[in-house]
């Protein structure tokens, strides 16, 4: 009697452990994950539209109180349009959605970067084609995902903190604004991403996503005329692939806004 019980706990057992092999092989692994910063700090060094003031802070209190602890307090005052930030669609459309209004489901999701610093280092006035935008589709085999975030890479973002080489011109007010030179998206490209796409938000590494020498601003009026947020100043020197990460892009929520600070990160799945 005893042998057929030993048996059959042997079998059991060898049961058990061949259940917990294939529950150890089929378990996937846990995916691993980078976040990347892609936001400008704010400090003196920041990059304001030539026609708005430059960011200031303000030391506060800095030190030991009375009762014996530390404390440190500042001030700062900007403008919405300047540094990192978003361009909310009421900046260039009046029934436009303002910060406070973005739904978030624009601000975060999947995002692809296209990638033009070849032809953009070569021409300070150079506008982000059609045929940029598909041959990032041709490389990739397929068209620009649904509901996706746009990153414009033109490779400016180096010059950051060198006003003549991002900007154009070291100057200040209405006369510098013939002075901007810096790539921007093509009218042209713009409605196609809104007639041929669908797409959540744009993102570019340079002050506008109107090139520098615009005057009309139309990719603004496009883009934001379709409630299609737009994040300028974007630091795009981080390395970032064609695609396979995410966005999260959430500017300060202030009520009734046209634009914010904006602070955003890539989320790249490896």
């Amino acid at each position: 009697m005893k042998t057929p019980l030993l048996l059959f706990l042997l079998c059991c057992l060898l049961l058990s452990c061949q259940v917990e092999e294939e529950e150890t092989i089929q378990k996937p692994s846990p995916s691993k994950e980078k976040l990347v910063d892609l936001s400008h700090d704010f400090s003196k060094e920041t990059v304001y539209w030539v026609t708005e003031p430059d960011f200031q802070l303000d030391s506060g209190f800095h030190g030991e109180t009375e009762k014996g602890y530390y404390y440190a307090a500042n001030s700062f005052c900007a403008a919405e349009h300047g540094g990192t930030h978003i361009d909310a669609p009421i900046h260039f459309s009046k029934t436009g959605q303002t910060v406070d209004q973005l739904p978030l489901e624009k601000l975060a999701g999947p995002a692809i970067k296209i990638d033009i610093k070849e032809r953009a280092l070569q021409s300070p006035d150079y506008l982000i084609s059609i045929e940029d935008l598909m041959q990032w589709e041709s490389q990739q085999g397929h068209p620009i995902p649904d509901q996706a975030i746009i990153l414009l890479e033109t490779g400016y973002a180096k010059y950051y903190g060198d006003k003549k080489k991002y900007l154009g011109t070291i100057n200040k007010g209405p006369e510098a604004v013939k002075e901007l030179h810096f790539p921007g998206l093509a009218p042209e490209a713009a409605q196609w991403l809104v007639d041929e796409r669908n797409i959540n938000a744009v993102g570019i590494d340079t002050p506008s996503i109107d090139y520098g020498q615009s005057t009309h601003f139309q990719s603004h009026v496009i883009l934001l005329g379709q409630q299609i947020p737009v994040f300028e100043n974007v630091n795009l020197s981080m390395k970032l692939p064609a695609e396979g990460f995410d966005i999260m892009a959430f500017p300060m929520k202030i009520k009734g806004g046209s634009g914010a600070p904006l602070r955003i990160v890539a989320r790249i799945r490896e």
